[in-house]
């Protein structure tokens, strides 16, 4: 694979995993281009780096722009700060699923998807049943690869404050020494690890779905790739 000319598309750049995401791809020598698409400028510059304002609600006015060999979606929200049910599901749906749909008809290799821990479209959970389904609309587009990534609760320092994750962060952090086995996936990860998996895996673009659970997601970040 040809990393001299390797490009990158961004949206959910804000976020906590999204802001590592973008400071990984700009750092890293395998990507000459990264196209950031988000509701307001980011406040970086780099050589690299092409920002574009967007209407999320009007993706196909952007389709232009929606084009890279790698595609990284961390877009992510709350029931909570979205206001209801179905503006929770347009962000953690629909524009994921839109923004994807448009990089592969633009021929896009692959996509890198932020998901999380218990991802199952049949849940009787809301939040999980979303992430089912969008994992699974997105699987079935005509990309090369398509990559999954679940992790636990995110460690880092976020815009806003969570306090129920802050909460679960200490209890967890307690009884780390029993999260042993297949329970490693239940384990708070670092937003920092989570980007750095996503570029790592990006660069080896293995083909078909593949899943990656904090477990996963800590083994790639500390074997380095």
């Amino acid at each position: 694979m040809d990393y001299e000319t390797r490009s990158a598309l961004l949206v959910g750049a804000t976020g906590l995993v999204g802001g590592h995401c973008l400071n990984l791809l700009l750092e890293d020598a395998a990507y000459q281009k990264v196209v950031a698409l988000g509701r307001r400028m980011l406040p970086v510059e780099h050589q690299k780096l092409e920002q574009h304002i967007i209407d999320f609600d009007k993706l196909t006015d952007y389709a232009h722009l929606i084009r890279a060999q790698d595609v990284f979606c961390c877009l992510g929200t709350t029931i909570k700060k979205a206001g209801s049910r179905e503006a929770f599901r347009r962000v953690d749906f629909t524009y994921p699923h839109d923004v994807a749909r448009i990089a592969a008809e633009n021929g896009a290799e692959q996509m890198l998807l932020v998901s999380a821990l218990g991802a199952v479209a049949r849940s009787r959970f809301f939040y999980n049943r979303v992430k089912g389904e969008v994992e699974d609309a997105v699987s079935k587009l005509p990309f090369r690869g398509v990559q999954i990534f679940r992790p636990s609760l995110l460690l880092g320092e976020r815009q806003e404050v969570r306090r129920g994750e802050r909460i679960a962060e200490r209890v967890m952090n307690l009884f780390s020494f029993a999260f042993i086995g297949s329970l490693k996936k239940y384990l708070p990860i670092d937003a920092r690890a989570v980007a750095s998996a996503m570029v790592q895996v990006a660069k080896r673009c293995p083909p078909g779905r593949n899943i990656f659970g904090s477990d996963r997601i800590a083994a790639i970040k500390g074997s380095g790739g």
